[in-house]
């Protein structure tokens, strides 16, 4: 599953049983601190049988960090902690939402009255990538977000 997190609204995508192509799902609200945000995605997490959520890290054209790269890592820490066991991973996303636009662009459609839509497509982007980037690769795409330990259950 692909997730592209923005301040406002949260892109969600999927691939297909053999992970071969991607396809959007919905585009999910931020929410704050009720946790609705993540209790959606996390209904998609299991009604899709996930075996792997890769969320788009926002980075500048030369690598480095941007104002969202500190809310794209924090997302991606909730994220791993409430979807454990499930792995987490960090993806390179840049000029995903640019590529989106030109898509949507190209096919007719104005992305000022689509943003939803960009969102979705921008997920789709970003998971997209990842799978043709393992294909080709044989290693598992970007970094692992490291989920908290479970509670000692021996208290």
């Amino acid at each position: 599953m692909g997730v592209d997190v923005g301040k406002v609204r949260i892109g969600v995508a999927r691939t297909d049983p053999d992970g071969l192509i991607a396809t959007p799902i919905e585009t999910v609200q931020r929410s704050g601190e009720t946790g609705d945000d993540m209790r959606r995605i996390l209904s998609h997490v299991a009604e899709l049988d996930a075996v792997e959520i890769v969320v788009g890290l926002p980075l500048s054209l030369s690598g480095g960090d941007t104002p969202s790269t500190g809310d794209a890592r924090g997302f991606a820490d909730r994220l791993a902690a409430a979807a454990a066991p499930i792995p987490v991973r960090l993806v390179d996303e840049r000029l995903s939402t640019v590529t989106a636009q030109s898509a949507l662009r190209a096919a007719g459609r104005s992305s000022r009255k689509q943003r939803s839509v960009v969102d979705q497509v921008a997920a789709v982007i970003i998971v997209q990538h990842a799978i043709d980037l393992e294909r080709s690769s044989g290693r598992p795409p970007g970094l692992l977000v490291d989920a908290p330990a479970p509670p000692d259950e021996r208290r």
